[in-house]
């Protein structure tokens, strides 16, 4: 953001427990969110923050498909979407604009958004990625990652036993027969297409 008058980085943190500090200790205007986080869940961040900071606009910047992520992004309170890969100036575009108290998303995403509004129906996908709820989807996140089963058990503050209920519940729900196909399909992102499930 060198070279814009009206913003500074005020601060950078690598994971959720130093930035939840950092929000208190620094009162930023604005937080923008990577949801792949190394060792924390972005999904579990952004609910958090809502949370606990109503007021503080909330921007997700991602590399994971904006047709899944966009829609579960702004369902746990983020007020705008942006891939990684889009440009300076558009990321700057969507940084004021959820600054100025508006909710940003890409036009491809917002026009879909708008078709099922004005069609009066609900979003509508045969991709079996739409039938996991979120926090099947921060585990499926976590596996692509690397993490074990334990170290998700941890992050999300559950048992052994509920994560690996919820690995058998994902692979049942894309069809996928053992864990060595999870953990690949995973990897591969092939799950990154268009969804919206609550937990």
């Amino acid at each position: 953001m060198e070279g814009e008058h009206d913003l500074a980085v005020c601060g950078e943190t690598e994971t959720a427990r130093d930035t939840r500090t950092a929000i208190i200790e620094l009162h930023p205007d604005a937080l923008i969110c990577d949801i792949s986080l190394t060792h924390d869940d972005g999904i579990e961040l952004v609910r958090y923050v809502r949370a606990h900071h109503p007021r503080l606009p909330i921007l997700v910047l991602s590399d994971q498909e904006e047709t899944i992520y966009a829609r579960r992004m702004l369902s746990v309170g983020a007020n705008g979407y942006i891939m990684k890969q889009a440009s300076s100036e558009q990321f700057l575009v969507s940084l004021r604009r959820v600054l100025d108290g508006n909710i940003y998303v890409s036009e491809t995403v917002g026009n879909n958004m708008i078709q099922q509004y004005a069609a009066g129906r609900p979003h509508v996908s045969t991709d079996p990625i739409n039938q996991l709820s979120n926090r099947e989807l921060q585990i499926l996140l976590m596996i692509g990652k690397g993490t074990s089963t334990r170290e998700a058990a941890h992050s999300l503050h559950l048992s052994i036993k509920t994560v690996e209920s919820h690995r058998q519940r994902i692979k049942r729900k894309l069809n996928l027969s053992t864990g060595a196909q999870l953990v690949r399909y995973a990897v591969l992102g092939s799950f990154r297409r268009d969804g919206l499930r609550d937990s």
